[in-house]
C-alpha cells in the first residue's frame, strides 16, 4: 500500500540511504501541473514521498470557502495511483516542517510557484546536505483557476 502512517513511512524510509525526494501540497484538484511536479520530482531520486494536507490542515490555508473540494482520503487515493509516486503520507499541521524534519529526505521539491527561500523545511534539508529543487510553472493549472473557470469567475 502506498498510503501510509508516518510510522510506516519512517520504516520504510530505512531502505532508502540516498535519494528519497519529498514534496508536500493539498493537491484538492489534481491537474497537469501537479502531475509535471511530480514527474519531475522522481525523476531526481530514487523514491518521492508526498506529505499531503489533511482536510483540517488544509482549511488553516484559508484556500477558499468549501476548500478542499476533494477530503484527504480520496487526494491521497488519486495521488497513491501516480506511478511517479512511491508513498503518500498526511500531516496535520499547517506546514510539513515537522515531517521533513523527521523523514530528513535527501531532496526537496516544489512547483515552479515558490522560490527556494520559501520552501518550509528548506533550511533543515540543507543542513544535512541535501537539496532543495524548484520544477517548472505551469500557468492557469491550480485548482483555484479551475475552480474560478467552473464557476464562471475568471
Amino acid at each position: 500500500m502506498k498510503i501510509v502512517t508516518l510510522d510506516a513511512l519512517l520504516e520504510w524510509r530505512c531502505s532508502y540511504a540516498h535519494g528519497l525526494v519529498f514534496t508536500n501540497g493539498v493537491f484538492d484538484l489534481l491537474h497537469h501541473g501537479h502531475v509535471d511536479c511530480l514527474e519531475a520530482a522522481r525523476n531526481l531520486g530514487e523514491a518521492l514521498v508526498v506529505g499531503v494536507n489533511t482536510d483540517r490542515s488544509a482549511r488553516m490555508l484559508d484556500k477558499g470557502p468549501g476548500r478542499p473540494v476533494m477530503p484527504e482520503a480520496a487526494r491521497c487515493r488519486v495521488l497513491a495511483a501516480l506511478q511517479a509516486v512511491d508513498r503518500v503520507v498526511t500531516f496535520d499541521e499547517p506546514t510539513p516542517r515537522e515531517l521533513i524534519s523527521v523523514l530528513r529526505p535527501d531532496i526537496l521539491v516544489k512547483g515552479g510557484d515558490y522560490r527556494v527561500e520559501d520552501v518550509v523545511g528548506a533550511d533543515l534539508v540543507t543542513s544535512y546536505g541535501g537539496s532543495v529543487h524548484i520544477t517548472g510553472f505551469v500557468s492557469d493549472a491550480g485548482a483555484s483557476s479551475i475552480l474560478e473557470r467552473l464557476h464562471g469567475t475568471s
